[in-house]
């Protein structure tokens, strides 16, 4: 009797090892790891295969909490995608005081590095998620595209591109993000040496743009010379 006593005690003591024990953590806090956690989901696989019940598990969490906080998946996912867009625009604030190539530079070193840090938000945010990005999605998306224009554009003191200079700069946008996620799966490029070739890329459409449109001639001039407008 006494021996199996002593037993159930060591089977009860060792139960209470295995569990974690429950955090408290605040709303705010709570929130950013239910956000990380779908994040991290939602990158790496379809939204439609990503459950409640997934992102509470992965969490630490109970599937009531994160009904709680969100209401539902719906809404899990665009939160968790406004963190990580507003997290990237955080990232792209111009520092100031350099060259433009040495200030673009500086922006692709920032960019890089919350791909780097926050790689399943990155991937989240432009690969997670229906092929349709439309909506709420949608905006959420082009949000950060439309940052990183206005501050290059502001950069170069260019308050109305032309149509020539708008597609070089949409186009570099886009090569950015691809150069992004193909970092991020095969990481068989230094990420310096990536990040040059990526102002490369953009002094290179420039050179075609300048083609068809004198404006964008002039800017290459200033983005390749002593900064000067």
């Amino acid at each position: 009797m006494g021996s199996t006593s002593g037993a159930a005690e060591q089977h009860e003591s060792a139960s209470a090892v295995a569990r974690p024990a429950r955090r408290r953590l605040s709303v705010d806090r709570r929130r950013e790891e239910l956000m990380a956690a779908a994040l991290e989901l939602f990158s790496e696989r379809d939204t439609g295969n990503v459950s409640i019940d997934d992102v509470a598990s992965a969490a630490g969490a109970s599937r009531a909490l994160v009904y709680h906080y969100f209401g539902g998946k719906q809404e899990l996912y665009v939160a968790a995608l406004r963190s990580a867009a507003a997290q990237l625009e955080e990232r792209l604030r111009p520092q100031g005081g350099g060259r433009p190539l040495e200030e673009l530079a500086g922006g692709l070193r920032r960019y890089f590095d919350f791909v780097e840090e926050h790689a399943a938000g990155f991937a989240a945010l432009l690969r997670g998620g229906p092929a349709n990005r439309s909506g709420e999605i949608g905006e959420i998306v082009e949000s950060v595209r439309r940052r990183m224009m206005r501050l290059i554009m502001k950069q170069m003191r260019v308050e109305e591109p032309g149509p020539a200079l708008r597609v070089a700069l949409r186009s570099w946008i886009a090569s950015v993000e691809t150069a992004g996620l193909d970092w991020l799966e095969h990481r068989d490029i230094e990420r310096p040496v990536l990040e040059r070739m990526l102002v490369d890329h953009m002094v290179a459409l420039f050179g075609v743009a300048a083609d068809h449109d004198p404006q964008v001639g002039e800017l290459l001039e200033a983005l390749t010379g002593d900064g000067a407008a």
